[in-house]
């Protein structure tokens, strides 16, 4: 893992492949960290060409942490919202997709595919808009256009995800159940839920970064991203829309209107996939990857 400071903050990152080849950046989702971009998964689109490079957005992981940010406040960032005012907020999705062309800069990278997850594909719907020069391709991953008019999260799913969990310095079995339980309700049904794997994983994050309070300040920012449309609308580089038709926490139109949005995206809804990445989706997931960097431009329709 190496550390760079980028865009007045330090991003821990790393990479695989060839340094000589295209390169693809995978941007995570809300409060996880890079090694969600499991290395099996990062050796496997290296193993087509790629210099592959995933890192810790800010407030995550081994980058700068906002934790001197007083705790987030729901219902009042709600009650400022539906007035029509601007929250105080530490930063935006638009500071976070600044953060990932920081990092080509600093990489010497001049031009990038884009990859992103959930709340990473927002960012990267946001680089591919504003950073046209800078993107090379989009795949964006079980995430949302931001259209105020799609079915929103069941209840239970916004309360599982916003619930505190209990301290895992303190009560790890307990921290464990909370986490385990919530990664289970969001998870495909086509695909055996593999506790041990993410049992691993979780206690790997906390052994990394624990700040409870980073969930919050990323779901502030996403909150004041507002409706993307416009800005996928102006989209032209080759694009693809990988969604679960199990997602609870964005439902399959999510990822319907984000295709739309965007001229000539592809979209590939996924039988029994939710709002994860089972290892036995990482092929068909690459192979996705891999066309639409591939394509010469966007696949207007005729």
């Amino acid at each position: 893992m190496n550390i760079l400071k980028v865009n007045g903050v330090d991003l821990a990152y790393d990479s695989f492949g060839n340094n000589n080849d295209e390169a693809i950046i995978l941007i995570a989702g809300l409060g996880t960290q890079m090694i969600r971009w499991t290395v099996p998964f990062c050796q496997i689109l290296a193993e087509r060409g790629f210099r592959v490079i995933r890192f810790d957005n800010r407030d995550a992981g081994c980058s700068t942490h906002f934790s001197h940010y007083p705790a987030m406040d729901f219902e009042a960032l709600a009650t400022v919202l539906m007035s029509g005012q601007r929250p105080d907020i530490p930063y935006t999705l638009d500071d976070m997709a600044k953060d990932a062309i920081g990092l080509l800069d600093a990489l010497s990278i001049d031009r990038a595919h884009f990859v992103g997850r959930s709340m990473g594909g927002m960012i990267a719907q946001i680089a591919a808009s504003e950073y046209p020069e800078r993107v090379l391709s989009l795949t964006s991953i079980m995430s949302s256009s931001g259209n105020p008019a799609l079915p929103q999260s069941p209840p239970d799913v916004m309360a599982m995800m916003t619930k505190p969990a209990p301290n895992p310095f303190e009560d790890e079995a307990g921290f464990l159940a909370h986490s385990l339980s919530f990664a289970k309700r969001i998870a495909g049904t086509g695909y055996p839920f593999e506790e041990d794997a993410y049992r691993a994983l979780i206690l790997e994050e906390v052994q990394r970064a624990y700040d409870p309070g980073s969930v919050g300040r990323q779901i502030a920012a996403i909150a004041v991203s507002g409706d993307r449309r416009p800005r996928l609308a102006t989209i032209q580089v080759p694009a693809l829309v990988i969604h679960g038709r199990d997602d609870p926490m964005f439902v399959p139109a999510c990822g319907e209107d984000t295709a739309s949005a965007i001229p000539g995206a592809e979209l590939m809804l996924v039988d029994g996939m939710g709002h994860d990445l089972p290892h036995q989706l990482y092929k068909l997931t690459v192979d996705g990857i891999e066309r639409t960097a591939r394509r010469n431009g966007p696949a207007l329709p005729e």
